[in-house]
C-alpha cells in the first residue's frame, strides 16, 4: 500500500486542525469495512470503490478529494452533528 500526494496533503490538512480529530476520526470509523483487522493490510481503509463513487458524486469524475473539500467537509458534519443534539 502507497499513500500519494494528494492523500498525504488530506492527512496532513487535518491533523493541522486538531478541532476536527475527533470528527475525521468518526468518519473513518463509519467507512471503515467490518472486521477490516482481520484481512491484509489491517487498516480501517475505505473500499476504494466507495471512495470512488463519492469523488464521482462530488465532482463528476474519479479524481481524489481534495484536502480543501475535505475540511469542508469535515467542519459542514461537525455543525450538523452540533444542530442535531
Amino acid at each position: 500500500m502507497q499513500i500519494d500526494h494528494v492523500e498525504t496533503e488530506a492527512i496532513w490538512a487535518v491533523l493541522r486542525r486538531p478541532s476536527l480529530w475527533l470528527e475525521a476520526l468518526s468518519v473513518a470509523r463509519s467507512l471503515a469495512p467490518r472486521r477490516w483487522w482481520s484481512r491484509p493490510p489491517f487498516l480501517p481503509l475505505p473500499d476504494p470503490e466507495l471512495l470512488a463513487w463519492r469523488a464521482a458524486t462530488a465532482y463528476g469524475s474519479e479524481r481524489p478529494i481534495a484536502s480543501d473539500d475535505l475540511v469542508a467537509y469535515l467542519r459542514w458534519r461537525k455543525r450538523q452533528r452540533r444542530t442535531r443534539g
